[in-house]
C-alpha cells in the first residue's frame, strides 16, 4: 500500500478526503457534493460471481427461445432475439439491425464474460491475468451494455400489438427481464474500486 492509500478522492468533484472504516453495509458520501465514495459490502466477490453466473444462464436462455409469440387469425408467429435482428437487418435497417446486435447481445455478453473471469479467479485465490486491463474493460463496455432500454421497448410493442394479434411473452422475455435484474445486482456487487484495492494490497 502506498502511504497515500488513507486517501480518496470523490468521483464527482475531487474532494480529496481521508478513509475511515466503515460499519459493514454502509456507504460513505462525499462531504461537498454527496456522491458515492465507497461502500463496505462483505462477501462482494462471492455475491458478484454468484449474481453473474445466474445472470449469464438467463442471458443465454434469452438468446436461445422466443421472445414473444403472436397469434393472427389462427397462425402462430414467434421470434428470438438474434431474429428480430436479422428482421431488421433484412427491411434495409442495418444501423439499426448492428446497434441491437451490439448493445444487447455483444456488450451484455463481455460485460458478463470479464466479470465471471475476474470474479472466478479471485474466488480461487488467484488474481486473473491482465487485472488492470479488464477493470478499465468493463468500465469502457458497461455504457454499451443497454439490455433494460431493450426490455422497455419490449414492453410498450406488445400494447401496440394487442390491437392486431394475441400477443403471448415467451420464455425469453422472462428470462431477459430476471437478466437485467441480475445484471444490476452483480453491477452492485462487481465493485471496481475495492478490487483495485485487492490488487494493490498484493
Amino acid at each position: 500500500m502506498t502511504q497515500h492509500s488513507h486517501l480518496i478522492a470523490c468521483g464527482e468533484c475531487d474532494l480529496l478526503q481521508r478513509k475511515v472504516v466503515l460499519p459493514m453495509g454502509s456507504t460513505a458520501c462525499c462531504r461537498r457534493c454527496g456522491a458515492r465514495l465507497y461502500r463496505h459490502q462483505p462477501d462482494s466477490v462471492q455475491r458478484g460471481l454468484a449474481y453473474a453466473l445466474a445472470s449469464l444462464v438467463l442471458f443465454i436462455l434469452a438468446n436461445l427461445f422466443p421472445i414473444v409469440v403472436l397469434a393472427i387469425q389462427g397462425e402462430r408467429y414467434d421470434t428470438t432475439l438474434y431474429g428480430a435482428v436479422q428482421a431488421l437487418w433484412h427491411q434495409n435497417m442495418e444501423a439499426v439491425a448492428v446497434l441491437v446486435s451490439v448493445t444487447t447481445m455483444l456488450m451484455p455478453a463481455l460485460d458478463l464474460g470479464i466479470m465471471i473471469y475476474v470474479l472466478l479467479a479471485l474466488y480461487l485465490g488467484r488474481m486473473p491475468l491482465g487485472f488492470s486491463s479488464l477493470l478499465r474493460a468493463v468500465q469502457s463496455v458497461r455504457p454499451w451494455s443497454m439490455v433494460e432500454v431493450f426490455m422497455l421497448g419490449l414492453l410498450v410493442s406488445p400494447v401496440k400489438l394487442m390491437h392486431f394479434a394475441t400477443v403471448i411473452p415467451g420464455i425469453a422475455l422472462w428470462a431477459l427481464g430476471g437478466c437485467v435484474l441480475l445484471l444490476i445486482a452483480a453491477a452492485g456487487a462487481f465493485n471496481p474500486r475495492d478490487l483495485w484495492e485487492q490488487e494493490v494490497a498484493r
